[in-house]
């Protein structure tokens, strides 16, 4: 009977709920999109363009063209880069994202999810955020700061493994040179 009481207990605390999950996400789709925040005015002389540096994310560059906005990172082992895309509104960017693992093959090589950042205008121009995987939009911090005389461009952050567009290998040497020939009947161990 305990059992019974303690079950049914739970399922409502765990489904009432539910209702202001399922509640209007003022835009944006996704799990989490009700606890963004307020989009404001973006602060005096703030521009979202450009280079800005997480010690964890490395540099992220941003580039704004009219109310949307894309970026790429590599991070700062260099081990994994990334794309986002998104709208902003004022003070806020909210983006879809994913990340490429360097050298990974197979479905766990790429993650996606959503976040957001919030501009900042303190002694620096920062950003601050979170992101999340899947739908979700908050779960990991995420903060960086603007770099002074550093222009975005975000095909420099991108791993030399997805630059070749020519095939090539570790036996090209080989094809280019003709083998010596060998009169001596074979013998390879002389």
């Amino acid at each position: 009977m305990f059992r019974t009481v303690a079950r049914f207990g739970l399922l409502c605390v765990l489904l009432a709920p539910a209702p202001l999950v399922t509640a209007c996400s003022g835009g944006h789709a996704g799990k989490g999109a009700q606890s963004l925040p307020k989009a404001g005015s973006l602060p005096d002389f703030g521009e979202w363009t450009g280079v800005w540096f997480s010690p964890t994310y490395g540099y992220l560059h941003l580039v704004r063209d009219g109310g949307a906005m894309s970026g790429k990172w590599r991070t700062v082992p260099g081990d994994k880069w990334g794309t986002m895309h998104g709208e902003v509104n004022g003070d806020l960017f909210v983006f879809d994202w994913e990340e490429t693992t360097i050298g990974m093959v197979g479905p766990t090589a790429k993650r996606k999810g959503k976040g957001f950042f919030q501009y900042k205008k303190a002694e620096n121009d920062e950003i601050h955020g979170e992101w999340g995987i899947g739908d979700e939009y908050r779960g990991v911090t995420w903060g960086a700061v603007k770099q002074k005389n550093m222009k975005p461009d975000p095909e420099s952050v991108m791993p030399d493994e997805t630059q070749r567009t020519e095939g090539g290998g570790w036996d090209d040497e080989k094809k280019k040179k003709p083998a010596p020939s060998d009169s001596s009947g074979g013998d390879d161990w002389k």
